[in-house]
């Protein structure tokens, strides 16, 4: 089973310093596979915690080379609940790639553990009698300390229902859990694996160099 890995990272950041300066990318340094993904971009600055920038990935398994490249740019520039990221925060981020694995159905909406299993919600909004999704990565709840309960109410605010939500609405949601390696990259990471791999010092269009 493919695993997400620091060379994952590095091409994200690649492909994203490589659009700031209208050049090509460097070719990745991990094999081609067919897997579901993410991208999450964090900024932090003076040591505060990261706080989210974009996150962006598909579901569906697809070529994680192309993957990776599409949506390291996706989810840094067209994440809707954002402004696109400049390259003067490009030494302020951390990106986390994500590959999604053991996708099962739920038993109901409990049916999966904190930290340990990612959630695709389906239900049919009662009030417009229309389909809505949402996703969480495994990482979510855990992060904002959010009960099972607090999880799947917050997703199905995140997928646009606006209702209310009852014990008999959550028991009607379709629920697919799912699990994840992760890895995790700060951009002076990055810089000191490209100056040690490739001699370089990184100079970016639009933001101070870092040596």
């Amino acid at each position: 089973m493919v695993s997400a890995n620091r060379e994952m990272a590095v091409y994200c950041f690649d492909t994203l310093v490589a659009h700031y300066n209208s050049e090509q990318a460097p070719p990745p340094g991990f094999e081609e596979g067919q897997h579901p993904l993410f991208v999450t971009w964090k900024k932090a600055i003076n040591g505060a915690e990261p706080r989210l920038r974009g996150c962006i990935g598909t579901l569906e398994a697809r070529c994680i080379i192309n993957g990776f490249r599409d949506y390291a740019l996706t989810s840094a520039l067209r994440d809707r609940r954002f402004p696109p990221i400049q390259a003067k925060e490009l030494p302020f981020l951390e990106c986390t790639v994500s590959i999604l694995t053991d996708y099962e159905p739920a038993l109901d909406y409990l049916d999966w553990e904190v930290g340990k299993h990612g959630l695709i919600i389906e239900f049919t909004d009662p009030d417009y009698n229309t389909r809505r999704s949402a996703t969480y990565l495994p990482e979510v709840a855990a992060h904002e300390g959010w009960t099972k309960l607090e999880t799947i109410d917050s997703l199905m605010r995140k997928a646009g229902y606006n209702g209310a939500i009852s014990e008999s609405l959550r028991n009607r949601l379709h629920i697919t859990r799912y699990q994840s390696t992760l890895y995790t990259m700060h951009y002076r990471d990055y810089a000191s694996y490209v100056k040690m791999t490739r001699g370089d010092s990184l100079i970016i269009n639009g933001a101070k160099p870092i040596h």
